[in-house]
Protein backbone atom coordinates (compact mmCIF):
# COMPACT_ATOMS: atom_id res chain seq x y z
CA UNK A 1 0.00 0.00 0.00
CA UNK A 2 1.37 3.22 -0.75
CA UNK A 3 2.51 5.60 2.05
CA UNK A 4 2.34 9.53 1.48
CA UNK A 5 3.09 11.83 4.57
CA UNK A 6 2.12 15.00 6.29
CA UNK A 7 5.35 16.41 7.38
CA UNK A 8 4.81 19.86 9.23
CA UNK A 9 7.68 21.63 11.40
CA UNK A 10 7.24 22.75 14.82
CA UNK A 11 8.36 26.54 14.36
CA UNK A 12 4.88 28.15 14.62
CA UNK A 13 1.10 27.66 14.88
CA UNK A 14 -0.30 26.01 12.00
CA UNK A 15 -2.25 28.28 9.56
CA UNK A 16 -5.35 27.67 6.52
CA UNK A 17 -2.50 26.87 4.53
CA UNK A 18 -1.70 24.05 6.39
CA UNK A 19 -5.01 23.30 6.01
CA UNK A 20 -4.94 23.28 2.52
CA UNK A 21 -2.08 20.71 2.20
CA UNK A 22 -3.66 18.80 4.75
CA UNK A 23 -6.67 18.03 2.20
CA UNK A 24 -4.22 17.58 -0.52
CA UNK A 25 -2.34 14.91 1.46
CA UNK A 26 -5.57 13.20 3.04
CA UNK A 27 -7.49 13.72 0.11
CA UNK A 28 -5.42 11.81 -2.04
CA UNK A 29 -4.07 9.30 -0.05
CA UNK A 30 -7.81 8.15 0.58
CA UNK A 31 -9.07 8.68 -2.65
CA UNK A 32 -5.66 6.35 -3.71
CA UNK A 33 -6.04 3.86 -0.97
CA UNK A 34 -2.52 5.20 0.33
CA UNK A 35 -1.98 5.83 4.01
CA UNK A 36 -0.51 8.86 5.87
CA UNK A 37 2.13 9.11 7.76
CA UNK A 38 2.77 12.10 10.53
CA UNK A 39 6.28 13.02 10.68
CA UNK A 40 7.59 16.19 12.76
CA UNK A 41 10.58 18.19 11.04
CA UNK A 42 11.99 19.56 13.92
CA UNK A 43 15.37 19.46 12.43
CA UNK A 44 15.39 22.95 12.87
CA UNK A 45 16.83 22.47 16.66
CA UNK A 46 16.65 26.91 16.98
CA UNK A 47 13.34 27.43 15.98
CA UNK A 48 11.38 24.48 16.91
CA UNK A 49 9.01 24.62 19.97
CA UNK A 50 7.94 21.74 21.98
CA UNK A 51 4.42 23.91 22.64
CA UNK A 52 4.23 24.54 18.81
CA UNK A 53 4.07 20.14 18.49
CA UNK A 54 1.79 20.09 20.57
CA UNK A 55 -0.78 22.64 19.17
CA UNK A 56 0.04 20.80 15.58
CA UNK A 57 -1.25 17.65 17.37
CA UNK A 58 -4.15 19.35 18.90
CA UNK A 59 -4.82 21.11 15.82
CA UNK A 60 -5.02 18.30 13.55
CA UNK A 61 -6.90 16.12 16.26
CA UNK A 62 -9.67 19.09 16.59
CA UNK A 63 -9.95 19.31 12.29
CA UNK A 64 -10.32 15.25 12.79
CA UNK A 65 -7.35 14.65 10.80
CA UNK A 66 -5.90 11.32 11.41
CA UNK A 67 -2.99 9.69 10.65
CA UNK A 68 -2.38 6.12 9.90
CA UNK A 69 1.53 6.76 11.37
CA UNK A 70 3.59 8.56 12.99
CA UNK A 71 1.49 9.59 15.50
CA UNK A 72 1.50 6.72 18.82
CA UNK A 73 4.48 7.22 19.65
CA UNK A 74 5.31 10.68 17.86
CA UNK A 75 8.00 10.63 15.05
CA UNK A 76 10.39 13.36 15.00
CA UNK A 77 13.35 13.97 13.32
CA UNK A 78 14.77 14.58 16.34
CA UNK A 79 14.97 11.32 17.45
CA UNK A 80 16.49 9.96 14.52
CA UNK A 81 19.94 11.07 14.47
CA UNK A 82 21.29 7.63 13.95
CA UNK A 83 19.24 7.18 10.86
CA UNK A 84 20.88 10.28 9.90
CA UNK A 85 24.38 9.55 10.74
CA UNK A 86 23.82 5.67 8.78
CA UNK A 87 22.91 7.62 5.56
CA UNK A 88 25.64 10.07 5.89
CA UNK A 89 27.91 7.08 5.64
CA UNK A 90 26.50 5.39 3.00
CA UNK A 91 27.14 8.85 1.12
CA UNK A 92 30.73 8.86 2.31
CA UNK A 93 31.54 5.46 0.84
CA UNK A 94 30.66 6.25 -2.91
CA UNK A 95 30.26 10.30 -3.10
CA UNK A 96 32.90 13.44 -1.44
CA UNK A 97 31.28 14.51 1.28
CA UNK A 98 33.46 17.11 2.93
CA UNK A 99 33.70 19.93 5.73
CA UNK A 100 32.74 23.39 5.11
CA UNK A 101 33.99 26.95 6.83
CA UNK A 102 31.95 29.10 4.38
CA UNK A 103 29.34 31.64 6.44
CA UNK A 104 26.12 32.43 4.28
CA UNK A 105 27.67 35.92 4.40
CA UNK A 106 31.07 34.39 2.78
CA UNK A 107 28.99 32.16 -0.17
CA UNK A 108 26.61 35.16 -0.54
CA UNK A 109 29.19 37.38 -1.42
CA UNK A 110 30.67 34.93 -3.88
CA UNK A 111 27.55 33.57 -5.53
CA UNK A 112 26.78 33.95 -9.09
CA UNK A 113 23.31 34.13 -9.62
CA UNK A 114 22.07 30.82 -11.54
CA UNK A 115 18.48 30.56 -13.47
CA UNK A 116 16.34 27.48 -13.47
CA UNK A 117 14.66 26.48 -15.99
CA UNK A 118 11.32 25.60 -14.27
CA UNK A 119 7.93 24.18 -15.60
CA UNK A 120 6.21 26.80 -17.87
CA UNK A 121 3.80 27.43 -15.04
CA UNK A 122 6.24 28.30 -12.79
CA UNK A 123 8.38 31.67 -12.36
CA UNK A 124 11.53 31.77 -13.62
CA UNK A 125 13.95 31.40 -10.09
CA UNK A 126 17.01 32.66 -10.03
CA UNK A 127 19.11 31.24 -6.78
CA UNK A 128 22.38 31.30 -4.87
CA UNK A 129 24.38 28.28 -5.80
CA UNK A 130 26.99 27.34 -3.72
CA UNK A 131 30.32 27.24 -5.70
CA UNK A 132 32.19 24.58 -3.81
CA UNK A 133 35.08 26.87 -2.62
CA UNK A 134 36.05 24.13 -0.08
CA UNK A 135 35.57 20.77 -1.77
CA UNK A 136 39.08 20.40 -2.30
CA UNK A 137 40.28 22.02 1.21
CA UNK A 138 40.95 18.82 3.07
CA UNK A 139 39.38 20.81 6.31
CA UNK A 140 39.32 18.41 9.06
CA UNK A 141 35.50 17.66 10.25
CA UNK A 142 35.40 19.69 13.52
CA UNK A 143 32.63 21.36 15.69
CA UNK A 144 31.68 24.89 13.86
CA UNK A 145 31.82 23.38 10.36
CA UNK A 146 29.68 22.35 8.33
CA UNK A 147 28.98 19.35 5.83
CA UNK A 148 28.57 19.28 2.05
CA UNK A 149 28.23 16.91 -0.31
CA UNK A 150 29.75 17.04 -4.20
CA UNK A 151 26.56 17.27 -6.51
CA UNK A 152 27.84 15.60 -10.07
CA UNK A 153 26.56 17.74 -13.36
CA UNK A 154 23.04 16.05 -14.73
CA UNK A 155 19.79 16.27 -15.40
CA UNK A 156 16.54 14.71 -12.58
CA UNK A 157 13.56 14.49 -14.47
CA UNK A 158 9.67 13.86 -13.07
CA UNK A 159 6.26 13.43 -13.73
CA UNK A 160 4.74 15.71 -10.79
CA UNK A 161 0.83 14.39 -10.59
CA UNK A 162 -0.47 18.19 -10.94
CA UNK A 163 2.01 20.15 -13.06
CA UNK A 164 3.32 17.96 -15.59
CA UNK A 165 7.26 16.93 -16.75
CA UNK A 166 9.73 18.91 -15.19
CA UNK A 167 13.61 18.88 -15.39
CA UNK A 168 15.64 20.45 -12.92
CA UNK A 169 19.86 20.44 -12.90
CA UNK A 170 20.39 20.27 -9.22
CA UNK A 171 24.45 20.89 -9.64
CA UNK A 172 23.37 24.28 -11.65
CA UNK A 173 20.48 25.03 -9.10
CA UNK A 174 22.40 24.44 -6.00
CA UNK A 175 25.75 23.27 -6.20
CA UNK A 176 27.13 20.82 -3.66
CA UNK A 177 24.00 19.86 -1.13
CA UNK A 178 24.13 21.05 2.39
CA UNK A 179 23.96 17.79 5.02
CA UNK A 180 24.52 19.52 8.02
CA UNK A 181 25.18 23.08 9.47
CA UNK A 182 27.15 24.38 11.43
CA UNK A 183 25.48 24.28 14.39
CA UNK A 184 25.34 20.40 13.73
CA UNK A 185 21.95 20.13 12.69
CA UNK A 186 20.65 18.27 9.65
CA UNK A 187 19.27 20.28 6.81
CA UNK A 188 15.50 19.58 5.53
CA UNK A 189 16.65 17.94 2.49
CA UNK A 190 19.03 15.87 4.19
CA UNK A 191 16.75 15.17 6.32
CA UNK A 192 14.01 14.52 4.51
CA UNK A 193 15.14 12.81 1.88
CA UNK A 194 16.57 10.17 4.16
CA UNK A 195 13.53 10.05 6.31
CA UNK A 196 11.18 9.15 2.79
CA UNK A 197 13.41 6.14 2.05
CA UNK A 198 13.36 4.44 5.01
CA UNK A 199 10.23 4.89 5.73
CA UNK A 200 8.58 4.12 2.44
CA UNK A 201 7.08 7.32 1.50
CA UNK A 202 7.03 6.96 -1.88
CA UNK A 203 4.38 9.46 -2.71
CA UNK A 204 4.94 12.70 -1.66
CA UNK A 205 2.17 16.13 -1.53
CA UNK A 206 3.22 19.49 -0.80
CA UNK A 207 2.76 23.06 -2.15
CA UNK A 208 4.67 24.11 -5.07
CA UNK A 209 6.84 26.51 -3.29
CA UNK A 210 9.02 23.02 -2.56
CA UNK A 211 8.83 22.23 -6.08
CA UNK A 212 12.66 23.43 -6.56
CA UNK A 213 13.83 20.75 -3.88
CA UNK A 214 12.27 17.89 -5.55
CA UNK A 215 15.51 17.49 -8.67
CA UNK A 216 17.98 18.12 -5.47
CA UNK A 217 16.28 15.30 -2.92
CA UNK A 218 15.66 12.93 -5.89
CA UNK A 219 19.73 13.10 -7.08
CA UNK A 220 20.10 12.52 -2.87
CA UNK A 221 17.66 9.49 -3.10
CA UNK A 222 19.45 8.17 -6.25
CA UNK A 223 23.33 8.56 -4.19
CA UNK A 224 22.04 6.71 -1.21
CA UNK A 225 20.82 4.05 -3.12
CA UNK A 226 17.21 3.95 -2.91
CA UNK A 227 15.90 1.91 -5.52
CA UNK A 228 12.06 3.11 -6.37
CA UNK A 229 11.65 6.73 -6.31
CA UNK A 230 8.50 8.73 -5.61
CA UNK A 231 5.89 10.23 -6.68
CA UNK A 232 5.58 14.04 -6.70
CA UNK A 233 2.40 16.35 -6.47
CA UNK A 234 2.72 20.02 -5.44
CA UNK A 235 -0.38 21.99 -5.41
CA UNK A 236 -0.84 25.75 -5.50
CA UNK A 237 -0.62 27.64 -2.21
CA UNK A 238 -2.83 29.97 -0.31
CA UNK A 239 -1.61 33.52 -0.35
CA UNK A 240 -1.84 36.44 1.31
CA UNK A 241 -3.89 39.35 -0.02
CA UNK A 242 -0.44 40.82 -0.11
CA UNK A 243 0.67 38.58 -2.60
CA UNK A 244 2.92 36.47 -0.18
CA UNK A 245 2.47 32.67 0.80
CA UNK A 246 0.81 32.53 4.22
CA UNK A 247 3.84 31.97 6.89
CA UNK A 248 3.58 31.45 10.70
CA UNK A 249 6.65 33.79 11.33
CA UNK A 250 4.81 36.47 9.59
CA UNK A 251 1.69 36.49 11.83
CA UNK A 252 -0.82 34.98 9.64
CA UNK A 253 -3.85 33.69 11.59
CA UNK A 254 -3.73 30.59 13.01
CA UNK A 255 -5.67 27.57 14.03
CA UNK A 256 -5.81 28.31 17.35
CA UNK A 257 -7.12 32.27 16.98
CA UNK A 258 -9.83 30.62 14.01
CA UNK A 259 -10.83 28.38 17.48
CA UNK A 260 -10.99 31.00 19.73
CA UNK A 261 -12.92 32.73 17.25
CA UNK A 262 -15.70 30.17 17.41
CA UNK A 263 -15.41 28.84 13.60
CA UNK A 264 -15.83 24.78 13.17
CA UNK A 265 -13.87 22.30 11.98
CA UNK A 266 -15.60 21.39 9.08
CA UNK A 267 -15.99 25.47 8.34
CA UNK A 268 -11.89 26.04 8.52
CA UNK A 269 -11.49 23.10 6.08
CA UNK A 270 -14.38 24.45 3.69
CA UNK A 271 -13.00 27.64 3.31
CA UNK A 272 -9.32 25.81 2.75
CA UNK A 273 -11.24 24.02 0.16
CA UNK A 274 -12.27 26.92 -1.24
CA UNK A 275 -8.89 29.01 -0.84
CA UNK A 276 -7.11 25.75 -2.65
CA UNK A 277 -9.72 25.78 -5.70
CA UNK A 278 -11.01 22.06 -4.61
CA UNK A 279 -14.97 23.63 -4.36
CA UNK A 280 -16.80 26.79 -5.55
CA UNK A 281 -18.40 27.74 -2.38
CA UNK A 282 -16.95 27.85 1.30
CA UNK A 283 -19.96 24.96 2.87
CA UNK A 284 -18.90 23.28 5.65
CA UNK A 285 -16.13 19.73 5.30
CA UNK A 286 -15.62 17.27 7.41
CA UNK A 287 -12.27 15.86 7.17
CA UNK A 288 -13.59 12.68 6.65
CA UNK A 289 -14.64 13.45 3.43
CA UNK A 290 -12.22 15.05 1.61
CA UNK A 291 -11.43 12.95 -0.80
CA UNK A 292 -14.49 13.90 -2.22
CA UNK A 293 -13.02 16.70 -3.91
CA UNK A 294 -10.84 15.15 -5.89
Amino acid sequence: MSLTRFAPSPTGYLHLGHVVNAIYVWGTARRAGARVLLRIEDHDRIRSRPEYERAILEDLDWLGFEADEGRSPVLRQSDRHAVYEQALSRLRRTHHVYACDCSRKEARLRHTQVSLQPHPLEARVEEGRYDGHCRDRGLAETPGRSLRVRIEPGVESFQDLCLGPVSQSPADQCGDLLLRDRHGHWTYQFAATADDAEQGVDLIIRGNDLLESTGRQLRLAHMLGRSGMPKFLHHPLLMAASGRKLSKSEGDASLRELRAAGVSPASVIGRAAVAGALAPDPRPVFARDVAGLF
